[in-house]
């Protein structure tokens, strides 16, 4: 799973966050790492130089192994929390995302319940 930090002209992330962010990714979905191919992290200060409560952005973006991407936002007041805000959303929703294959992929399965010739002699 690869892990890519950007950001915009407005915000500056720097290395020590990009390794920071790489570590925290790694870990937290780890249970995912089979499934993700990449995340990409895009930081930014969507009101630059004016002062707001929530001027700070986090999109996430996962890259899925033969699926379609899914991608979060999550504004907040500074990077750290706009990043674990839309770490949290992505993570609820691969979870939400797998679970419902997976029980797709289970209805599917053939059972001895559906199988019209159990019981006719």
């Amino acid at each position: 799973m690869q892990i890519q930090v950007n950001s915009n002209h407005s915000i500056t992330t720097g290395e020590s966050f990009e390794r920071w962010a790489n570590s925290e990714l790694n870990e937290s979905f780890s249970r995912f790492k089979d499934d993700i191919t990449r995340i990409e992290v895009h930081m930014s200060d969507e009101n630059a130089d004016k002062v707001s409560a929530d001027h700070t952005r986090c999109m996430m973006e996962a890259r899925l192994a033969n699926r379609e991407p899914v991608a979060v936002n999550h504004h907040a007041p500074n990077q750290d929390e706009a990043f674990r805000g839309a770490s949290d959303k992505l993570k609820r929703v691969l979870e939400h995302t797998f679970g419902k294959l997976r029980d797709r992929e289970h209805r599917s399965r053939e059972s001895i319940r559906r199988d019209p010739d159990i019981g006719s002699v």
